[in-house]
């Protein structure tokens, strides 16, 4: 069975930094493209950024929402069986329930929640003005 443990979430000030990591269990790590989403109160599940099998970083834009480019940057140690997010100069806006995933079937990078077929239990980010 595979699992997704997140972890890093919490309570920052706008304009700090917070890294959040996500560590997978149940299966080889290597042939999981891992994604992160958000989810804020009243609001629709939005992808934040996603990165390749094989891939240790990436900053190619359309492996982030637009609306994290330049702020957020995600990696992963396979080694360690580990994915992270990197969000730097944080917004109000950013607070939300945040979700790693992880999609074993269709080989890239989608932006669409439906298509990863394991999630983790999240974990709250909550930026203050």
């Amino acid at each position: 069975q595979v699992q997704l443990v997140e972890s890093g979430g919490g309570l920052v000030q706008a304009g700090d930094s917070r890294r959040l990591s996500c560590t997978v269990s149940g299966r080889t790590f290597t042939t999981l493209t891992m994604g992160w989403f958000r989810q804020a109160p009243g609001k629709e599940r939005e992808f934040v950024a996603g990165i390749y099998r094989t891939s240790s970083s990436t900053k190619l834009p359309d492996s982030y929402g637009d609306s994290v480019k330049g702020r957020f940057t995600i990696s992963r140690v396979n080694a360690q069986n580990t994915v992270f997010l990197q969000m730097n100069s944080l917004k109000p806006e950013d607070t939300a329930v945040y979700y790693c995933a992880a999609d074993v079937k269709t080989g890239y990078i989608s932006r669409l929640g439906l298509l990863y077929q394991y999630w983790g239990q999240g974990t709250q980010v909550t930026v203050s003005s």
